[in-house]
């Protein structure tokens, strides 16, 4: 079992990055190229604001949920680093059920929404395609983000309290700058 969920660790990373990698390379070549078409040639590529906005957000939410594995998410640790391991721990479980819960009920809310836009049939104004295609990012991503916060979850939970690090960025600057991991 334990193989299975590094398989799927390793697929659903794989889409994370390489949605987002993608996403953020072609929005950025697509919106260079079409100023370069407008203020060099006075034309410009009439579909292309419209893709590179979708590309943007096709990225960031990927990298978004990319971002729940890696714990780059902000979070306030101010108050709960205070509290014993064990209060600690029990509340960084809370979060993550609180945050599951919210991850997947965006992922149904885009499912919804994809069928809703499939039945009135809406269509890109450029792009010339059905709206429910770039829509697609909202529960395929929201799905993958609660997963990858179930896998957090899991971490957690197995983790001795005394063990649970939560994460600093100034601690982790200082210690990016020492050369440390």
């Amino acid at each position: 079992m334990k193989k299975f969920f590094e398989i799927i660790d390793i697929i659903v990373g794989t889409i994370n990055q390489t949605m987002a990698v993608f996403g953020l390379s072609l929005g950025v070549l697509l919106a260079f190229i079409n100023v370069i078409l407008r203020y060099a040639f006075d034309m410009s590529i009439t579909w292309a604001a419209e893709l590179t906005n979708y590309l943007f957000i096709w990225s960031a939410l990927f990298g978004a949920a990319y971002g729940f594995k890696q714990g780059a998410h902000i979070s306030v640790s101010l108050v709960i680093e205070k509290f014993p391991p064990v209060i600690t721990k029990f509340f960084l479980i809370f979060a993550n059920f609180i945050s599951i819960a919210y991850l997947a009920l965006i992922s149904y809310f885009g499912y919804e929404l994809i069928l809703m836009l499939m039945d009135f049939g809406e269509m890109s104004v450029d792009l010339g395609i059905p709206l429910w295609i770039p829509h697609l990012v909202l529960p395929i991503a929201f799905a993958l983000a609660a997963y990858r916060t179930a896998e957090k979850l899991v971490e957690i939970y197995r983790t001795d309290s005394n063990d649970i690090q939560l994460f600093n960025e100034h601690e982790a600057v200082i210690n990016e700058i020492k050369g440390e991991k």
